[in-house]
């Protein structure tokens, strides 16, 4: 059996890090990878959507799986996300993962097209074969991907020895369940969206890996350690906490990400930048919204540090 303990913990999606002129930053890079490690997560998911992956391009991305392995040393459990909607691309950047000795890649269906069942599979068996020593983490996200992973596609790409793990953000519960099921015990399957972390780990998921964990890690540190504990009704508790906090983050005129980077640079003195175009800014409107999620999120942190 697979030692998967690896994997099974808090995982947080890892944010874009620019400068002031909107170009990539290894030195926010790294900061924010410290800091990361300093609040006790399992690892960082590299290069997803909190990455802002489709607005990066290849060298980008190369420069920031490099910081943030450089600042990890070794001392998290980093999964590279190197899809991209072209297959070469997608392979070089898994080959270069694999070189920088990530525990994992990762990757979405390809994008816009809408491909036939065995097409999407030699895709991810393609990225995969670039980096053959290394885990490979199927990334299911139909809500933006525009393509689900069905039974019978996953079933086709447990066929390749490297696929450990699925990230699995569709919004049944039950698509956990499924694809632990079929994968078995030593198969790994995370919980993607952020709101229904209990929900799915009271369902078998081994860990999750969330966008919005970054910015308040230790709610959902502590809602893992209560669900370790049998303790369900605190940690449903926190989660309504949480995801009422992410409603609040959602309501303001720029992108959620831009959201919580201004929370980091409030709460924590990090500055990450922005987010890069064509996703939403802040404006000044939004900077009162901001003040409160940051109030909430305090309060929260307060509240629940001795549940």
């Amino acid at each position: 059996m697979k030692d998967i303990s690896k994997y099974q913990g808090i995982i947080p999606a890892f944010y874009a890090c620019y400068d002031e002129k909107g170009e990539i930053s290894p030195v926010a890079v790294e900061k924010l990878t410290r800091h990361l490690m300093k609040k006790g997560v399992k690892g960082v998911y590299v290069g997803g959507s909190s990455g802002e992956c489709i607005y990066q391009n290849v060298e980008e991305r190369k420069v920031v799986l490099e910081h943030v392995m450089k600042a990890a040393e070794g001392k998290l459990t980093v999964i590279a996300h190197v899809a991209c909607n072209n297959s070469a691309d997608s392979m070089e950047l898994a080959a270069h993962a694999e070189e920088l000795g990530v525990d994992a890649i990762a990757a979405i269906p390809p994008i816009y097209f809408h491909l036939p069942e065995h097409a999407i599979a030699q895709y991810w068996n393609d990225i995969s074969s670039a980096a053959p020593n290394t885990d490979f983490v199927i990334y299911n996200i139909p809500q933006l991907a525009g393509v689900a992973l069905t039974m019978s596609l996953f079933k086709r790409m447990l066929k390749n020895p490297r696929v450990a793990a699925v990230k699995n953000s569709s919004m049944p519960v039950q698509d956990i369940q499924m694809f632990k099921m079929e994968g078995g015990e030593d198969f790994v399957v995370f919980n993607g969206p952020d709101e229904q972390l209990v929900s799915g780990l009271a369902i078998g998921a081994d860990g999750g890996i969330g966008g919005t964990y970054g910015v308040m890690p230790e709610l959902y540190l502590r809602i893992m350690e209560l669900m370790r504990k049998g303790k369900v009704k605190d940690a449903r508790e926190i989660q309504y906490t949480a995801n009422s906090i992410i409603d609040a983050m959602c309501s303001c005129h720029g992108n959620l990400y831009a959201v919580m980077k201004e929370i980091l640079r409030i709460r924590e003195g990090l500055d990450i930048g922005g987010v890069r175009k064509p996703l939403a800014n802040l404006v000044s409107e939004d900077m009162d919204q901001v003040k409160v999620c940051v109030t909430m999120i305090d309060e929260a942190v307060a509240k629940y540090q001795t549940v």
